[in-house]
């Protein structure tokens, strides 16, 4: 038999996110920790990737940013406006796209630097990127020294590539292959109309595909 805090703990994991900030907009603050553990990887993740190499600095304090806006903003919240993960990300989204602007400037980051982190480019690029194929790699077995290899290089190499989109391809990009949010969701975060979406998403991933030429050559060599 659980515990009385175990209990409560269990309950707490199994609610769903609008649940959670609705408990935790009535004086339940165990309910926003389960909140922030489920969501603190993949709203810090957005944010970085969605500000770039050259405003790196400033994720810390965009990302700190969004979840004190979050929190000021509980009572507010309605799961009859959007999922609570659709308007947490909305104003990630937006604090973001407001310090862009602030920089006066497009970021001009050259993809030929491969300059970056690591970035999930197996996923990226089997699924959106390279649609049609798994790249002739087998997820079952344990990749060799040189698969490893060159995924690390076609991840800076798509970080980089990344930041040389415009500011709103970025954040479309980066909303639905690398968060998985639907057109549907990603015109409530966006503000904006589905073929608008659609539009940012084409031309985005257009220009992504002629900068991760070479690396996309190799996957079809490899299929």
């Amino acid at each position: 038999m659980l515990e009385p805090d175990a209990a409560i703990a269990a309950l707490h994991e199994a609610l769903p996110d609008d649940q959670l900030m609705l408990a935790y907009a009535d004086g339940d603050s165990a309910a926003f920790d389960v909140l922030y553990r489920r969501h603190e990887a993949a709203l810090y993740r957005f944010v970085r990737r969605l500000l770039g190499a050259r405003l790196a600095a400033e994720v810390d304090e965009v990302f700190q940013e969004a979840w004190f806006r979050i929190i000021s903003a509980r009572e507010s919240f309605s799961p009859q406006g959007a999922t609570w993960r659709t308007w947490a990300f909305t104003i990630a989204h937006n604090l973001a796209m407001d310090r862009l602007r602030i920089s006066g400037r497009e970021v001009a980051f050259h993809a030929h630097d491969e300059d970056g982190d690591r970035i999930e480019a197996p996923r990226l690029f089997r699924h959106r990127l390279n649609a049609g194929g798994d790249g002739g790699l087998n997820d079952a077995a344990a990749p060799s020294a040189e698969e490893v290899a060159f995924w690390r290089a076609a991840g800076r190499r798509l970080l980089a590539c990344l930041d040389e989109l415009p500011h709103e391809q970025r954040a479309a990009f980066l909303l639905h292959n690398a968060e998985g949010f639907s057109v549907e969701a990603m015109a409530q975060t966006l503000a904006i109309n589905f073929e608008t979406v659609r539009s940012r998403l084409r031309y985005g991933l257009k220009k992504l595909r002629v900068c991760m030429e070479r690396y996309l050559q190799v996957l079809e060599q490899r299929a």
